[in-house]
């Protein structure tokens, strides 16, 4: 998985950089797991803008994902790793022993043809799922449960991986992207190995109309509104718009806006880092 670089031919490409996709085996998507995308443009039920700075873009069909990994004891093996417009990690279509065609997100190394397993007394090897209970500490893994059965809930953009640090009683300590240390259920499942596309943090769109068809519209910032939009808008000149805060008046910038009475916070042992 590298990264391609354009020569400035044009000045859309002279910042340009795009992944080179030569991990893809495969150009069309499997049709059975497809559904559709209706897009809202920020809107709500009726019509009102209620998410700004959302609108158009290319049409997608969402590739349906298998973010549980419930189909236990069953070989499987790996048919092709594809693009995914929806998530910017790659994902792998796998054909289970008795016919059965799936999604998962790819993890890094994941090779067509590959056989992988999930369940319990599953070997910890890329690829495959297995409770946290049964991995050797110090494993790298990804799609993580935050409670057994849920499926998927941490760890599942490009290139992302926790660390399995220690075991304590029914509770695994995990080590989690964001510096954040948490404890999460033995009996929750994780797939081992860091994901698919660790490249893509170096991506560079070059021009404002790669992110329209991503379905991105143009962000303004708060310090060039009115007053009455805004609370860093107005002032005369370029005013810098004081203390920067949101547009409903939360301070920005190293305020903490979570709940302390949180259920979760027990399970917190160290906070992410500013």
């Amino acid at each position: 998985m590298a990264v391609r670089k354009f020569k400035p031919a044009t000045p859309g490409t002279r910042h340009k950089i795009i992944s080179a996709f030569d991990d893809i085996t495969c150009s069309k998507p499997e049709k059975s797991l497809l559904a559709p995308i209706r897009k809202t443009g920020g809107r709500n039920a009726q019509g009102k803008m209620t998410m700004r700075y959302i609108g158009g873009g290319h049409k997608r069909m969402y590739r349906v994902i298998d973010f549980m990994r419930n189909k236990d004891g069953i070989n499987a093996i790996v048919k092709t790793i594809e693009y995914d417009p929806n998530r910017s990690a790659r994902i792998a279509l796998v054909q289970y022993a008795d016919g059965e065609k799936r999604y998962i997100v790819a993890p890094n190394g994941l090779k067509v043809g590959q056989q992988i397993l999930s369940g319990a007394g599953v070997a910890p090897e890329v690829g495959n799922c297995l409770p946290l209970a049964e991995m050797p500490l110090g494993t790298i893994v990804h799609n993580i449960e935050l409670r057994p059965g849920q499926g998927a809930a941490m760890a599942r953009s490009a290139g992302t991986y926790a660390q399995l640090t220690a075991r304590e009683g029914t509770h695994a300590v995990l080590k989690l992207p964001s510096g954040e240390t948490r404890m999460v259920l033995v009996s929750c499942r994780a797939t081992v190995g860091s994901v698919s596309n660790p490249d893509h943090n170096l991506e560079s769109s070059g021009k404002a109309g790669r992110s329209r068809w991503q379905g991105r519209r143009p962000r303004n910032r708060g310090v060039v509104m009115n007053p009455v939009d805004h609370p860093m808008g107005g002032g005369e000149g370029r005013a810098s718009g004081g203390h920067p805060r949101s547009r409903k008046g939360i301070p920005a910038k190293g305020y903490k806006t979570r709940n302390p009475k949180k259920t979760s916070k027990k399970f917190i042992l160290e906070r992410r880092k500013k």
